[in-house]
């Protein structure tokens, strides 16, 4: 864990999920650009490769499934049904030949998925098991043509409509994956569209769980209001009839993937890790969890293989953020010390490494020596090292406090915004896939550029843009970002919080959750973040650093984060 400079806080932690895949039957003809197949029985349709993944919906037997990956050991895979549907089966009950399975590409829970449906003419997906009265739509056939300007698309998994772009707009019916939605407009914050669905409601849905393109997203016009604008409801189809729920057996524990990293993902800074922890963490979608290493003079590389070997086993990758002790920093030969170890620990297998911590403060480089152009002397041997050792492994460059409380940049103390500017003139951008930052001092959501009604209210680091364009900016779009810690404190459900971070006293618990989701979002239709890890998911100290209160996870066990994140 992060040491903590004066109003500054933690550090990140956070690991990508692993997947699993296995034999099949009869062997059905190669589609180029995927594998076509169909199902063999009855069988469920899973966001994940496990069967603690979310319950997408049922497939009957015989319906055609056209398949991009599988999880590394081949006991999952997953495609895409007619419907659009996209998530992961068991291999088992697939018509596909096991080297069939076995040559497809080793995927990720969050490797974008590019193919198009397959063609139809087969059973298709079976009615939801009994539910809330609320909740339930029947997958349904695809949308009529729509007026000029309307786009079609479909659910990508069950997902609520809403009165209003917001979690906290009242829900009007829950699409089941597959359904079609004829999207007339997106709101501000480009996070919800607004559309038609079957059965004639017309609401807003997140964008996140519909099948679009960014460019689709983009070329959508900014709308408000609901019915009026909104383009014709497509028409449902008839429902199928029940069946069983379809039977699955407990995935083997998960193996590591080697595949390079791609894409935007999320996940968390976990502390304890336990199996509750994890089951929230996938609820939420998390592929990644973040724990930190403290490196002493003389340690072994592989005391850090536990790390690894625990978050690949629960099926996610793992970022490791390494940081050394000041005292240390400045005794010769230090820094070759240091690469030598994250580089013995990328061998490892680990997916990616953060190169220190807040070493813009005090608390974590030596006062009198901290300098943007030294750090990223001691970043370039150790991004070396790294990649010698595990060309796959990410490095991320060390994410600074934000803080302006220095008024400036000295060799005691020094704010983010010139330290990463030193950072990109001495060449930072060469010698890491990433640039790491920090956002953990918010009191207005994500989508607020201004009204922060501390002191300041202006200044960069009370906003999630202030620090994603900062950051950007500083080096000038040569790499992507990686929130290596963001998060939004709240005292709800603890004693005041201390003096240190009474500024946070009005944020609810409601408020970080749907804080957090926004963020997530905003990251990945950004273009510019790679990755984000929640600070933090199950932190249970409270006291002058009330870690607890970024925890996702609050007194009682409830993650209203979670939830928030799943729809």
């Amino acid at each position: 864990m992060s040491c903590r400079p004066r109003f500054f806080w933690p550090a990140l932690c956070l690991t990508l999920l692993i997947a699993v895949s296995s034999p099949a039957y009869a062997a059905p003809p190669q589609q180029e650009g995927g594998l076509l197949t169909t199902t063999t029985t009855n069988v469920n349709l899973r966001a994940g490769p496990g069967v603690e993944w979310k319950w997408l919906a049922q497939l009957n037997a015989g319906t055609p499934f056209l398949l991009d990956g599988r999880a590394p050991s081949g006991t999952w895979a997953r495609g895409i049904t007619p419907a659009g549907q996209i998530g992961w089966v068991l291999s088992e009950n697939l018509a596909a030949a096991s080297d069939q399975i076995a040559a497809l590409p080793a995927i990720w829970v969050e490797t974008p998925f590019t193919l198009a449906p397959p063609p139809g003419g087969a059973p298709g997906p079976a009615p939801a098991p009994a539910q809330p009265a609320d909740a339930a739509s029947p997958p349904t056939a695809a949308a009529p043509a729509l007026p000029s300007g309307g786009l079609t698309v479909t659910a990508a998994n069950r997902v609520n409509v809403r009165a209003a772009p917001s979690a906290d707009g009242g829900v009007l019916v829950t699409l089941n994956p597959g359904a079609p939605v004829a999207v007339d407009g997106k709101d501000a914050t480009q996070q919800w569209a607004r559309g038609a669905v079957p059965g004639g409601a017309v609401g807003w849905v997140a964008i996140r769980h519909l099948v679009i393109t960014p460019d689709q997203v983009a070329q959508l016009p900014v709308v408000e209001g609901g019915a009026s604008a909104a383009p014709a409801a497509p028409a449902p189809a008839e429902a199928a009839p029940a069946i069983a729920p379809a039977a699955e057996t407990a995935a083997p524990v998960a193996v590591a993937n080697t595949a390079p990293i791609r894409g935007f993902s999320y996940g968390g800074h976990v502390d304890g890790f336990g199996e509750y922890a994890v089951n929230q963490m996938r609820l939420a979608g998390m592929t990644w969890a973040k724990r930190q290493w403290r490196y002493y003079s003389g340690q072994n590389p592989g005391d850090a293989a536990g790390l690894i070997a625990d978050a690949h086993a629960k099926g996610f990758r793992i970022l490791l953020g390494i940081v050394g002790v000041p005292e240390e920093v400045n005794n010769p030969g230090y820094f070759e010390q240091f690469a030598a170890f994250v580089g013995g620990v990328a061998a490892q297998g680990a997916d990616a490494i953060e190169v220190w911590n807040e070493m813009n403060i005090d608390r974590e480089w030596p006062a009198g020596s901290i300098d943007p152009g030294r750090y990223t002397e001691m970043l370039r041997l150790a991004y070396n090292a790294i990649k010698a050792a595990n060309p796959n492994t990410l490095v991320i460059s060390g994410a600074p406090a934000p803080t302006g409380f220095f008024g400036g940049c000295s060799p005691n103390g020094c704010d983010d915004a010139p330290y990463i500017a030193g950072m990109a003139r001495a060449g930072a951008a060469r010698y890491a896939d990433c640039i790491g930052l920090h956002y953990n001092e918010g009191i207005v959501g994500p989508t607020a550029t201004s009204g922060d009604p501390r002191g300041s209210s202006s200044f960069y680091t009370r906003y999630f843009y202030g620090m994603l364009n900062t950051y950007s900016r500083a080096f000038g779009g040569a790499r992507p970002l990686c929130f290596t810690e963001l998060g939004y404190l709240t005292g709800e459900g603890y004693p005041p919080l201390p003096g240190g971070f009474a500024w946070a006293q009005n944020v609810t618990v409601a408020q970080q959750a749907a804080w957090l989701d926004q963020a997530v979002s905003l990251s990945a239709q950004s273009g510019k973040v790679r990755l984000l890890i929640i600070w933090n998911v199950d932190f249970t100290q409270y006291g002058d650093d009330p870690m607890a209160g970024y925890a996702i996870i609050r007194p009682g066990g409830a993650c209203p984060a979670c939830e928030a994140l799943s729809r």
